[in-house]
């Protein structure tokens, strides 16, 4: 198993481990969705504009683009809030995906380190401190748990589905 691995190694190609990651983010993306619908983050109250909505009214993108929906099943869908989910999760899937290759340590606990990682640096400190979201401190207990276990799914869901694919182009190169 040593010397296949070493083998896979070999044939890493960064253009394929970013589709990968891409893909992986896509996927993982609509597990942290699903995960928010059993355990929301945030309460009504500060739902009427999510972080998503106001980081990009941050960026001076007006009000009625930020909270532009679609009409789905008779439910308003936020789809700008989407594309910033989803950029978010392709992003960090692709980084995973080659940096995990070059840092094999930032895989540790099948990507779940990473994951708290990742909520710690944008829930815990960057939107904080760029007011996108309360300071930790006054953000509930529930945000925290439903944040930090989300990531903790959402970075093993992109884990698992980056080693499937790689392992499926393994096949196909060997």
């Amino acid at each position: 198993m040593k010397g296949e691995r070493k083998m896979k190694k070999d044939n890493f190609n960064v253009k394929d481990a970013l589709v990968i990651g891409s893909v992986a983010g896509i996927v993982s993306g609509f597990v942290k969705l699903g995960w928010e619908t059993l355990l929301p983050p945030r309460t009504p109250e500060r739902e009427a504009t999510n972080p998503p909505q106001k980081f990009m009214q941050q960026l001076g993108i007006p009000r009625k683009i930020t909270h532009s929906t679609y009409t789905y099943s008779g439910h308003q869908m936020p789809w700008a809030s989407f594309i910033i989910h989803f950029g978010f999760s392709a992003t960090f899937g692709m980084f995973y995906s080659v940096a995990g290759h070059y840092l094999p340590v930032i895989k540790a606990g099948h990507g779940t380190v990473f994951g708290t990682s990742v909520w710690a640096a944008t829930h815990l400190m960057l939107m904080p401190k760029m007011k996108t979201v309360p300071a930790a401190k006054d953000q509930p207990l529930e945000e925290h748990v439903s944040e930090a276990l989300g990531h903790m799914a959402w970075m093993w869901v992109n884990h698992v589905v980056i080693e499937e694919l790689r392992a499926e182009e393994d096949k196909k190169i060997n």
